[in-house]
């Protein structure tokens, strides 16, 4: 019994609901900050201490939150998007927290947020500098490679979005992810 309570007490909590919206109050965009430092700064080191720049003047900030009993409890994923000229927007700063990486959809949902959302103020074209690592991961959600750049000294490529892929929408919250762990079928 006592091996069965360690190995549970070592197990890390696994929420079971996910909520993705753009960020409003002040302990959102407090979380979303935190992650994005967390992300670009202290795990990839892409930036020294801090990531924001001009463009978070202007952008709109996008977080998936997991849920306790309902209520959005802490940031694990963050976006940010902008529209720099009339209809064509662009999406940046997409991370998320290392221990929920392993669920696959939080990534997609605020991908899908992002689109939708611009899509639904008027965006023509949605475009995206996408780390050369998650290149495939964009492919497989209807995005398209427009050539390999550099960037902060990484390889990336500037990819465009399928807008046909992501219908337009005015939400401001959406994709409540109720992640299901895999169930073995017995023949």
């Amino acid at each position: 019994m006592k091996d069965l309570i360690e190995g549970l007490e070592s197990r890390p909590f696994i929420p079971t609901e996910y909520v993705v919206r753009l960020a409003r109050t002040p302990w959102e965009r407090a979380g979303y900050h935190a992650l994005r430092r967390e992300v670009f700064c202290k795990e990839q080191k892409v930036f020294a201490q801090d990531d924001r720049d001009g463009i978070d003047q202007t952008a709109i900030p996008i977080i998936a939150a997991c849920c306790m009993a309902g209520m959005p409890d802490r940031v694990v994923g963050a976006v940010r998007i902008h529209e720099p000229e009339p209809g064509v927007w662009r999406g940046s700063r997409l991370a998320v927290q290392a221990d929920h990486r392993k669920l696959g959809r939080i990534g997609a949902e605020l991908i899908r947020m992002a689109v939708s959302t611009a899509h639904g103020l008027g965006a023509t074209q949605f475009l995206a500098q996408v780390q050369e690592q998650n290149v495939l991961f964009f492919r497989r959600l209807h995005w398209k490679s427009l050539g390999a750049i550099t960037l902060h000294g990484l390889p990336h490529h500037d990819m465009q979005a399928d807008l046909s892929r992501y219908p337009p929408h005015g939400l401001e919250q959406t994709w409540l992810l109720r992640p299901q762990p895999r169930t073995r079928q017995v023949a």
